[in-house]
């Protein structure tokens, strides 16, 4: 009998959600030592898996390159597990002696993962690593094009985790992913927090939920390159960053925005290093594929230059590492100007770093608010007043930032769910981690006597008759 597929998926979500309450209940009650240890587990297996859960991934979605997603496994299995690893999740974190003050960590209880499409696998790891290392359960809903290769992250996660000592049910996956769903999982009164990471649509639908959610906003990520920046290896980071899967982090590089003084010097070295740059009817050609109905057309997301141009019916050199096209206007109808999630940059030309502002805050107010921001620059006062008055959470200096961004190649957290903070509608500008899956309980003594206002009144002076 065939029965319907919104219910069955709804069924499975709440069968999922009761697993998890046991599961978790379990884990709270485990020391910081068994909690470790599983965390340790699952970092093996993922580093065991990492690269057939990238040809799982490039095989169902097409976005990609096999050893860019398997990088990608690997940053969650081994950058993620090294920054979290000594992190204290259980019991008392922190004591303040002189305040007598102690802090307690509680697990939030039981998190809704939604995994994206471009970051289907890595993103699985992450957020299972995250919660299970705050002692929670978790249970994803994986993008409809990516729900084989989430759903095998999450079950090698588990039974990983199980491996360790870990209950049946702590980490699953919706196998049937639809709209119905993820509302039921996002809604549910099991439900205790959400970990969205997707489109526009799906993060307001998380927020919009009635539960604590933590969302992340889109990438339109402007690169300003100032007459002072070491141009060869400014462009050099820029094109490995940018190229890196082809474009699909949300971190990634969108629009250059360059001194008019450097401009050639910049060009050339772009070519150098395997960029072509459309002319003006190449230009046109590509612009009329980017966007379909007023939004980014999934067809280019994370596809080579090759494809991207043969879609567009234009010639480029076999050899072609990135698109670029000028431009000098902002806006939707600008299709060059959008984020665009794969190997394609627009190129600005400003006569000075003012004018270079203007231009990154325009990018940034198209769809990018809160995210990301670069600079490739070596005079230290332009980088503070080019950086000071940003309204992005992340400002990468002469690194790229597909890179910087996550904290690959900085010091920041290292995190595949990167906060916009109020600038992009979201609750913190953070680099998501195991911290952010936590209540801090604050166990205080007295140490002080209250203050009160002397009210005895003044004896009021006589009168005088």
């Amino acid at each position: 009998m065939i029965r319907d597929i919104d219910l069955q998926s709804i069924q499975e979500v709440r069968d999922y959600l009761e697993q998890a309450k046991s599961a978790q209940k379990i884990i709270e009650k485990m020391t910081q030592s068994e909690i470790d240890r599983i965390v340790e587990s699952m970092v093996d297996a993922a580093r065991e898996e990492a690269e057939r859960l990238a040809v799982m991934a490039v095989e169902e979605t097409g976005f990609g390159n096999v050893p860019d997603k398997m990088v990608k496994n690997l940053f969650a299995a081994n950058d993620v597990y090294n920054a979290i690893k000594d992190m204290k999740t259980v019991g008392v974190i922190r004591r303040d002696e002189q305040n007598r003050v102690w802090e307690v960590a509680h697990p939030v209880g039981i998190v809704a993962g939604i995994v994206p499409s471009t970051n289907p696998t890595s993103t699985a790891i992450f957020k299972a690593l995250i919660a299970v290392k705050a002692r929670n359960a978790i249970i994803f809903s994986p993008h409809p094009s990516a729900a084989k290769c989430t759903a095998e992250a999450a079950k090698i996660m588990q039974e990983a985790a199980e491996r360790a000592g870990a209950p049946k049910g702590l980490i699953s996956c919706i196998t049937q992913p639809t709209l119905p769903a993820t509302n039921e999982l996002m809604r549910h009164k099991l439900t205790d927090v959400i970990l969205a990471t997707g489109g526009i649509s799906m993060v307001k639908a998380a927020y919009s939920s009635g539960k604590p959610a933590y969302g992340v906003g889109p990438g339109n990520v402007p690169i300003y390159i100032h007459e002072s920046a070491d141009i060869s290896t400014a462009v050099r980071k820029i094109m490995e960053s940018k190229t890196f899967d082809n474009g699909t982090i949300c971190a990634s590089e969108q629009a250059l925005v360059v001194d008019q003084s450097i401009k050639e010097r910049v060009v050339s070295e772009f070519k150098e290093q395997g960029t072509y740059f459309l002319n003006e009817e190449e230009k046109q050609k590509v612009a009329s594929i980017i966007m379909v109905n007023g939004a980014l057309n999934a067809k280019i997301v994370g596809k080579s230059p090759q494809v991207i141009a043969e879609m567009a019916g234009i010639e480029i050199p076999s050899d072609t590492k990135l698109l670029i096209a000028e431009e000098t206007n902002v806006g939707k109808e600008y299709p060059f100007s959008i984020e665009k999630l794969s190997p394609i940059l627009a190129f600005y030309t400003v006569k000075d770093w003012h004018e270079g502002s203007d231009i990154c805050v325009k990018l940034l107010e198209l769809g990018g608010l809160g995210h990301t921001l670069g600079i490739h620059a070596e005079d230290e006062k332009i980088i503070e007043a080019f950086a000071i008055d940003k309204p992005v959470a992340r400002i990468i200096i002469n690194s790229g930032t597909t890179f910087g961004g996550i904290g690959a190649t900085t010091a920041i957290q290292p995190s595949l769910t990167l906060g916009c903070g109020s600038f992009g509608n979201n609750i913190t500008s953070d680099n998501i981690g195991p911290q952010h899956l936590l209540n801090i309980k604050r166990v205080a003594y007295g140490i002080r006597e209250m203050q009160k206002p002397n009210t005895q009144l003044k004896e009021e002076n006589p009168v005088l008759t």
